[in-house]
């Protein structure tokens, strides 16, 4: 039996992870997983990885030179990099450092985790340099390459593939089941205290105008967390002060988002990724209008989609559907068979397992291409771009777009942000070893740590707003 290959994911928040997990999944179905969490301020709590549903062999806090000294002592055949482009770009360069020459390294791989919106220049070319930078759909891989190519940059890395967790059950109507509104919201779209406080206003009236339905407010996070993007105006403080309460048929949810979907009957978000699985499943999606569409939004990206709409035209009834050409050029095709759910079960999920709720990544991608039911793998040209990588006895050196020499004065300070020379090599002190450190030691630094981030956290929810009204009068 062939030796399964050993592959790490390193990611900064509790999505990226699930995106890093189940991509490096798809692309190497049999594999032995190990996880490595960034330490930062979206460092994932204990609940928010539980309810991602993804698990790994083992699962470890690290710094970026700390993970550098791992893949440089563990050897590993394929390493995931799930995090924001500056992250990416450090890392790349700290293998390079490693790595300087054509040798036997790990294949890199890097991408986003949704819709990408904003920064697209910007986050690209610092995830250039990876063996594989995934696009989600062929329209996003269209656009990579004419970033890279628009600068004179290498353009073969981008590969199109599709979100690693569309899946599950196609859309069934209520029938005599309650008909359920889910409002999935986002921690940082809107960024306004007024506008988010409307949104979640004019959730709560749509109950109150259709006693009949449930609406459900899908949060992200619990106060105190944070996930990809910073929230600043939690909805469970603001569910606290709306006029008359919540009606008893709207509720705040958490919960892993597959499983949310397989009982909803109608999804509404203002950009959230969460859209696209709700469109891969059939399920009427709206994207609100109500704040306008802007850039600042994300819901320009769903220009042309059919799925427009204000809460006033829910309230009369709409059900919007998505256009199948937008859809496609998504990577979105509804009607798709669905992966499978894991064969491990909810009971006693194993090392890489999957949660109840999450597609297999190991069985075929969602269809790429404008017809419905036709078999396609969305991952497999990336499979087989990975498995060639790995088979090859020496890798060429990484060479990142971004150097001492086309970004002289840009460069050098992302690297020092997590602390690396402009060279790639780790600062003096970067590495702390660990032999030799007691446990109590370990602990006392792991609860100061945990301390510090709390204290960040209470600033940004707390403090910050306030601060910024007080400059306002």
């Amino acid at each position: 039996m062939p030796e399964r290959k050993r592959v790490a994911v390193l990611a900064d928040s509790d999505t990226r992870w699930k995106w890093g997990a189940l991509t490096a999944r798809r692309l190497v179905p049999d594999h032995q997983l190990t996880g490595y969490l960034l330490r930062g301020r979206a460092t994932p709590t204990a609940r928010q990885l539980g309810e991602v549903g993804v698990r790994a062999g083992r699962l470890s806090e690290v710094t970026c030179a700390g993970f550098l000294a791992e893949i440089e002592r563990e050897h590993y055949d394929v390493v995931v990099l799930a995090l924001v482009g500056g992250a990416v770009q450090a890392v790349l360069h700290g293998a390079r450092a490693l790595w300087p020459k054509p040798a036997k390294r790990p294949v890199l791989v890097t991408g986003y985790v949704g819709v990408v919106y904003e920064k697209l220049a910007d986050g690209l070319l610092l995830r250039h340099g990876a063996d594989l930078v995934l696009a989600n759909s062929r329209h996003d891989a269209e656009r990579f390459r004419a970033v890279y190519e628009g600068v004179g940059a290498d353009a073969g890395a981008v590969t199109e593939t599709a979100l690693p967790f569309l899946g599950g059950a196609p859309y069934e109507p209520a029938g005599s089941r309650a008909h359920t509104v889910v409002f999935a919201v986002q921690p940082s779209v809107p960024d306004s205290r007024a506008d988010r406080a409307y949104l979640l206003e004019r959730a709560a009236a749509h109950a109150r105008l259709h006693p009949d339905r449930e609406v459900l407010i899908k949060l992200r996070s619990k106060p105190g967390e944070h996930t990809t993007h910073l929230e600043e105006q939690p909805y469970q403080r603001l569910a606290e002060k709306v006029p008359g309460g919540l009606p008893a048929n709207c509720r705040l949810v958490y919960g892993n988002m597959g499983e949310v979907l397989d009982g909803t009957d109608l999804l509404v978000t203002v950009s959230s990724t969460a859209a696209l699985e709700s469109l891969h499943r059939s399920i009427p999606t709206a994207i609100l209008t109500d704040l306008g569409i802007r850039e600042a939004l994300g819901n320009h990206h769903f220009l042309g989609s059919g799925c427009l709409a204000s809460w006033d035209q829910l309230d009369s009834g709409l059900l919007p559907e998505g256009d199948p050409v937008w859809l496609a050029a998504q990577g979105v095709l509804p009607g798709a068979a669905a992966p499978g759910a894991s064969a491990a079960g909810p009971s006693a999920p194993g090392p890489g397992a999957l949660a109840p709720g999450l597609p297999d990544p190991a069985a075929p991608g969602p269809p790429a291409g404008p017809a419905a039911g036709v078999a396609h793998d969305a991952y497999a040209v990336a499979r087989a771009k990975v498995a060639g990588l790995v088979a090859a006895t020496r890798l060429p050196a990484l060479a990142p777009y971004y150097t001492l020499t086309t970004a002289p004065r840009y460069l050098p300070g992302i690297l020092a942000r997590h602390h690396l020379a402009p060279d790639g090599t780790p600062l003096p002190g970067a590495v702390r070893p660990a032999a030799g450190e007691s446990r109590l030691r370990r602990r006392l630094r792991a609860h100061l740590r945990e301390a510090a981030r709390g204290a960040y956290r209470h600033g940004v929810q707390r403090v910050a707003p306030v601060i910024r009204r007080l400059g306002e009068l």
